[in-house]
């Protein structure tokens, strides 16, 4: 009954005008940034963290405009999977597979409308998930002394790359890097500063924000800058919507697949690293298997996109678990929230759900409202985020470079800080072009601080005895799985990303 009061109190903070307005703008401007492609939940966060900010809104209506913004991004991206064969981030590949073979058929419409509802129903039980799970875990986690959480977060970094990725090699790198550039600042014990080169603007330490934005947004307005696809783009098709609602057939035959997919897909998110890519691809895979008897999978099946969409929206939901409850971001954009978190001066892990219940529980609510409002909104205005689909990136980009320059300079007020976010663009343009993982460089620079203090800590308690990191049968557990994860990626990491691209390449061709 405590969680429910709890809940029901959450309701009352998120359903002020304020936050129902910022949910309402962070489910469209979310929904905008799903559908065009490459920018995704990840970008689409990351570039709207300025305008938070330079609203100076609390830490409830930051976090209730963000997350609205993700889960709407996580909706979004099936748009341009449908319509054009083009996913809008990675976890929406899969949804292709069906989706543009249905809107082939004219039924574009129908396939949209019922991948809002799948979305709506894997987002909607992923957020109970995160109601009776988090609290659980947030008992186990108050066991935790120096030394767990340091092989927990050893753990996120070790397990970050997940299951669907095919080198640990660069993951490990960026891990590296960005642990290296948490390093930069003035020691907290000993007061010398570490590699800020007589800098003084270094002494605080790089800001979250800065590093983020840039890695992000304004990377992806470099890779625009290199490709220049902005002709190439007024060529795409204008495909008929048609009918907007699904028969009720339809929605009786896909029903059992999306509750099925919602458990696989929360149970992916709350796996840290593993994230909606990986909940979007075993909900496809499973159900291929489980229902396909007569191989219509990839040839407009409706259980084709119900599948992978209940299931990446239901790892969104899932992967917030371990980021409030542990302070351990469970996928790419609740790394980047985590970040927003941080510069609001709250800390996520076990005393956030006792010393913030405001926040926790708003937000909460908040998913819930904009859950409802993201179904209504996307039924009935496909048209609209359709068109979106039409706007050229030469358009699009120097809003989102404006966007990023004019939020940082709000929020900070220095112009060193936009040498360093540039700095940080060009970073992010180069390793992308080398396939190194961005959120690894994140995670490190968001929790690089926190796991070196956590060390520290473990080792003077202990009087120097390294062997405290093992003590415990919990730190042992979390080491255990950590290599675990580290070493799965390794030996059927490879086979489960080249099933996701030759799934995506034969039954996606389609589209020639």
């Amino acid at each position: 009954m405590e969680t429910f009061a709890s809940l029901a109190d959450g309701f009352a903070i998120a359903l002020t005008w304020q936050n129902i307005l910022l949910a309402l703008l962070g489910c469209f401007l979310g929904t905008i940034m799903g559908a065009l492609p490459g920018l995704g939940p990840s970008n689409g966060v990351a570039i709207l963290i300025p305008l938070a900010f330079t609203l100076g809104l609390g830490a409830t209506p930051s976090l209730i405009l963000l997350t609205s913004v993700y889960y709407g991004a996580m909706y979004g991206g099936r748009i341009s999977s449908i319509l054009l064969n083009i996913p809008g981030d990675e976890p929406a590949m899969m949804t292709c597979l069906d989706g543009y073979p249905m809107a082939q058929k004219g039924m574009a419409g129908q396939a949209l409308s019922l991948s809002g509802i799948a979305s709506f129903v894997g987002a909607f039980f992923a957020t109970w998930g995160l109601i009776f799970l988090a609290p659980q875990l947030v008992k186990i986690a108050l066991l935790f002394g120096p030394a767990e959480y340091f092989a927990l977060f050893a753990l996120a970094f070790m397990t970050l790359g997940g299951v669907s990725s095919t080198n640990q090699a660069k993951s490990a790198f960026a891990a590296a890097l960005g642990l290296g550039l948490a390093m930069i600042g003035v020691d907290t014990q000993t007061g010398v500063p570490r590699f800020t080169f007589g800098e003084v603007h270094l002494y605080d330490g790089l800001d979250f924000l800065v590093a983020i934005v840039g890695l992000f947004a304004l990377s992806e307005v470099f890779i625009f800058l290199e490709k220049r696809h902005g002709a190439a783009d007024a060529d795409k098709k204008k495909v008929k919507v048609g009918r907007l609602t699904p028969p009720w057939s339809m929605i009786k035959q896909t029903t059992p697949t999306m509750l099925r997919s919602t458990g696989l897909g929360f149970l992916a998110g709350v796996l840290p690293g593993a994230g909606a890519s990986l909940g979007s691809f075993i909900s496809y895979s499973m159900e291929k298997r489980l229902v396909d008897k007569d191989k219509t999978f990839g040839t407009g099946d409706p259980r084709g996109i119900a599948a992978p969409e209940a299931g990446n929206n239901a790892a969104a939901g899932g992967a917030l678990v371990p980021m409030l409850a542990l302070g351990v971001p469970g996928s790419g954009t609740t790394a980047v929230l985590l970040a927003v978190l941080l510069s609001l001066n709250i800390t996520p892990g076990p005393l956030l759900f006792s010393q913030n219940p405001d926040v926790v529980w708003g937000l909460i609510a908040a998913l819930f409202i904009a859950n409802f409002m993201l179904l209504a909104m996307n039924i009935p205005m496909v048209g609209l985020f359709t068109r979106v689909l039409m706007v050229p990136p030469r358009i699009l980009m120097p809003v989102v470079a404006m966007v990023s320059f004019v939020g940082i300079y709000g929020i900070s007020g220095s112009s060193f800080d936009l040498l360093v976010m540039i700095g940080f663009g060009i970073m992010g343009w180069v390793l992308r072009k080398l396939d190194v993982p961005l959120v690894p460089i994140i995670l490190g620079t968001l929790l690089g601080n926190t796991m070196e203090n956590n060390l520290r800590r473990a080792i003077t308690i202990s009087n120097g005895d390294w062997m405290t990191l093992i003590d415990s049968p919990l730190s042992i557990g979390l080491w255990v799985i950590a290599i675990i994860g580290f070493i799965l990626p390794l030996v059927i990491g490879r086979r489960v990303k080249a099933q996701m691209h030759a799934k995506a390449g034969e039954e996606g061709t389609i589209s020639d």
